[in-house]
């Protein structure tokens, strides 16, 4: 059984091999993300698979407000960088779902929520708690929250 951390560190070895420095510097950075997260307690311990998505899951998010940044700040061809790093990391992250896909289910616990006499703003910690398990790993939270307000506030 391979880990992610393992294929991680096999394709890290493939791109090194091919030359491929996006893809190798990208993996690298995102190893040692790994490494930090596991010496950060105070024992040192090795990362679940479901640990190392949710380290994989943070550099693809800082890469992405990177390149919002760069894009902002009239730096295209950093911003292109990093949005491309992100797209490797996305790689190995299960897929997102789509803004059909979320709305489904957002709608889903919406009605469980009112159902169970959740309104008002109390509603959206109700509706955030049926929805959360569902969409982890799957859908970003501000993405989450943004889409529960929507059709909390009859949207």
């Amino acid at each position: 059984m391979t880990t992610l951390k393992s294929k991680l560190k096999e394709d890290l070895n493939a791109a090194i091999k091919e030359r491929d420095e996006l893809r190798s510097s990208t993996l690298r950075l995102t190893l040692s993300a790994i490494t930090n997260e596991e010496v950060a307690g105070k024992t040192k311990r090795e990362l679940s698979d479901d640990e190392v998505q949710k380290v994989i899951t943070r550099e693809a998010k800082k890469r992405r407000e990177a390149a919002d940044a760069f894009a902002k700040g009239g730096r295209p061809e950093s911003a292109e960088r990093e949005k491309a790093e992100g797209e490797i990391l996305a790689t190995y992250l299960p897929k997102q779902l789509s803004d059909e896909e979320l709305n489904a289910i957002v709608a889903q616990a919406v009605e469980e929520a009112k159902s169970a006499g959740a309104e008002g703003p109390r509603a959206i910690g109700q509706v955030m708690k049926i929805v959360n398990p569902k969409v982890a790993g799957l859908a970003e939270g501000g993405r989450v929250s943004a889409v529960v307000k929507q059709l909390l506030a009859g949207g």
